[in-house]
């Protein structure tokens, strides 16, 4: 809990007007105390007239507002500090994905994500809302009401020495088991979420293929289990307070039959002390139970921050971006740089030069670590070992905005926005555009006939994700911006496998006449790419075992020709 400490005392005037609500309130407590007794001792026991006590019924009522004042404003306060730390919680949580968003992408569903953002944020409520305000007030007012204590009877006050004591013991013994709860129920209600929206995703492909019913049943267990740890998390709560109240109740008799033993055996006690002591011992075990249910609900938010705090870890790895400008085309180098995803896939640490202006293929068969490799080149995913090297400049040394100002990334499945093709094809470009190099990017991208076609052109609404265009349709108009942005370095995610041949002739075109300027990077899939390349890069399970021109592999390295061999005789598993 120490993160979501810090993060709550990182809003010093809301913690200083806690403490001063609390002090505010523990003064209060006790003048309403001596009020009330003052008045009960006039009236019972002085035969004092009712307009006698009436100045003291005044400061009584005066006492209980500022009570209530008081504890409304902790109560408010509580509230604005959690709505604050909460909000604080989901923009570092966004900014993490949005820094790193493929090392988001990989580190679970995106459901789980969105469980994320939403439950198990709201599940960090409690700590902020309830456990900060009680915590400060249990720091502040029990040791007020017990020095008032120790002065009116000091027996007492020993007495609540040796016994209060127990409350924190307890405590601490019922909330490590109630933690563990916690994180299960906090852990199944991440998975659930993160199952349930992406089986609501997958629901037309699982109807497709008979699963539907299965993944039903795949639900309904889950939600089960989720209710089993809510109610063991309940069970725990229960009995927590069931002992504190038990607790509390043990003390205050032991109390009570002390102050009468010596009021009414002994003599040694007035009536206004005694009576006084029994007013705030109360309020004191109040305190430290209300305390015990903040410290459970504090347990709960534990588990949700330290899901928090593991979704974090694996998604955000800050780049130290410094403020230097690259020039065009770039030269390429890895140092031993490779990437670990957790603990499971590696890409062993590899060193090599791509001279600036040339083509380089990667290839290798499904999982060999062709898209990480490309995605560390590219800096999405920083290298956990060794560095990138950008024109002899090492990648940490570059602002972000210079560096991936001057890339484009062109994938299999590009990314397209609700909007207008006009504002798809500009994305990113921080100029202003004319309408000529719009027009001229559209054409070399073999889009310009479809958008003349349009009632009205540029200005056509597009749905999101490209609703209502055709695969080839959206690489062209994703060609169309990387000719008006005129990159200095170019990745390609081979964006013309799985389209017709006329439109993959078409993106194909422009795809060398973008690299004509720039330094290209594909992860290739078909022959003629791999040919055209001016080296190629053979990987195979995270390593890289060759790096040559089609020729010189062809001669030497055997595994290479055998996969070229079986893609020239139609298999193209290697390549898929």
């Amino acid at each position: 809990m120490g993160s979501l400490k810090q993060m709550a005392y990182s809003q010093n005037s809301r913690i200083r007007l806690l403490y001063l609500a609390s002090l505010a309130k523990g003064l209060a407590m006790v003048g309403q105390a001596l009020f009330f007794v003052w008045v009960a001792d006039e009236v019972f026991l002085k035969d004092a007239a009712f307009e006698d006590v009436m100045p003291m019924l005044a400061a009584l009522l005066a006492v209980i507002l500022v009570r209530a004042g008081a504890s409304y404003a902790i109560g408010r306060l509580g509230v604005k500090l959690s709505v604050e730390a909460r909000r604080r919680l989901r923009r570092e949580l966004i900014l993490a994905y949005k820094e790193n968003p493929l090392q988001g992408s990989i580190a679970g569903q995106s459901g789980r994500k969105v469980g994320l953002l939403l439950e198990a944020v709201d599940g960090t409520d409690g700590y902020f809302s309830k456990y900060i305000p009680q915590m400060i007030q249990s720091y502040t007012i029990p040791l007020l009401l017990l020095g008032v204590i120790f002065y009116l009877n000091w027996t007492t006050g020993l007495i609540i020495l040796i016994t209060a004591p127990f409350i924190p013991l307890f405590m601490a013994i019922v909330g490590k088991r109630t933690k563990q709860k916690a994180d299960e129920k906090v852990e199944q209600l991440a998975g659930f979420s993160g199952a349930f929206l992406d089986v609501l995703q997958g629901l037309t492909t699982l109807r497709l293929f008979g699963q539907a019913k299965r993944q039903s049943e795949t639900i309904r267990d889950n939600s089960l289990k989720f209710r089993d740890s809510t109610m063991d998390v309940l069970k725990s709560a229960f009995l927590s307070s069931l002992t504190l109240e038990y607790i509390s109740m043990l003390s205050i008799g032991i109390i009570a039959l002390e102050i009468g033993l010596r009021l009414v055996v002994f003599d040694s006690i007035t009536f206004f002390p005694a009576f006084l002591v029994m007013l705030l011992v109360p309020d004191f075990f109040n305190l430290l139970k209300e305390f015990g249910s903040a410290f459970h609900t504090a347990r709960g938010s534990a588990a949700s921050a330290e899901l928090l705090d593991e979704e974090l870890t694996k998604t955000h790895q800050p780049i130290a971006w410094g403020t230097m400008a690259v020039q065009a085309p770039v030269e390429l180098a890895l140092e031993q740089a490779g990437f670990q995803y957790g603990e499971g896939f590696q890409l062993e640490p590899a060193s090599f030069t791509l001279a600036a202006g040339t083509s380089t293929a990667l290839v290798g068969v499904s999982g060999s670590g062709k898209s990480t490799l490309l995605n560390v080149m590219a800096g999405l995913l920083p290298a956990t070992s060794g560095r990138l090297l950008i024109n002899g400049i090492s990648q940490d040394q570059l602002s972000e905005a210079d560096w991936f100002g001057q890339l484009r990334y062109i994938t299999q499945d590009p990314y397209v926005f609700a909007g207008t093709i006009k504002e798809n094809i500009v994305l990113g470009t921080e100029r202003a555009v004319t309408p000529q190099e719009l027009m001229a990017a559209a054409q070399k991208a073999g889009i310009l006939e479809l958008v003349e076609s349009l009632p009205e052109g540029f200005d056509t609404m597009i749905g999101e994700a490209g609703r209502g265009l055709s695969g080839g349709e959206k690489q062209r108009l994703v060609l169309a911006r990387a000719f008006i942005k005129k990159p200095a370095v170019l990745f390609f995610d081979e964006p013309t496998a799985g389209l017709d041949l006329q439109t993959e002739q078409v993106l194909q075109r422009a795809i060398e006449e973008l690299s004509q300027e720039a330094t290209v990077v594909t992860i290739a899939h078909r022959l003629h790419t791999i040919r055209n390349a001016s080296r190629i890069i053979v990987l195979d399970e995270g390593r890289v075992e060759a790096i040559g021109t089609h020729d010189e592999l062809m001669e030497s390295f055997s595994s290479y020709r055998s996969m070229i061999e079986a893609q020239q005789g139609g298999t193209q598993a290697w390549v898929n």
